[in-house]
């Protein structure tokens, strides 16, 4: 017994279900190439607040050097020092700038910072006594750090910047 009327339709089902799933298959790469981007950049975010807390613990270990402003500036930063044989406040900051910079370029697609920190209108360093008690350090500091991030809709890099304020 044969069907006349039915000849065909089975082959524009299988025509229709390859449709669907096709577009199905669309939407599914679409979104793995989001997550993809999202996931980068969360990284680069995460990057981001463990340098800002690497330097800032840097600065909190040398107060001195913070006093005299050692730390203020632009980074990356192309000084160098090495502190293998031991170093002065100064020069310890140089060189915790020095590394600090090349983990900036490192780990951030143009990464790049800027450091200020403010006395609160002290006029003279602290000697070592002073600094021995707590709080060390009478002002401010805040650290900007800015990088490049491609968007999630499109190739196009935006720029990021994250701010922290804290006291050394």
């Amino acid at each position: 017994m044969s069907f006349p009327a039915c000849r065909g339709v089975t082959l524009i089902e299988v025509l229709v279900a390859m449709l669907v799933f096709s577009v199905g298959l669309l939407g599914a790469a679409g979104l793995m190439v989001v997550a993809a981007r999202s996931n980068q950049a969360a990284y680069l975010r995460t990057q981001v607040t463990f340098l800002a807390q690497s330097m800032a613990e840097r600065m909190q270990a040398n107060a001195i050097g913070v006093w005299n402003g050692d730390y203020n500036g632009n980074y990356p930063d192309a000084s160098a020092q090495d502190c293998s044989g031991g170093c002065t406040p100064s020069q310890l900051a140089q060189h915790d700038r020095q590394r600090w910079s090349g983990q900036l370029k490192t780990f951030l697609p143009q990464g790049e910072a800027s450091i200020a920190c403010t006395t609160d209108g002290l006029s003279q360093v602290p000697g070592r006594e002073q600094i021995a008690l707590r709080p060390p350090y009478g002002g401010n500091c805040s650290i900007v750090v800015r990088w490049s991030e491609r968007r999630i809709v499109d190739a196009d890099a935006l720029p990021q910047s994250f701010a922290w304020e804290f006291q050394p």
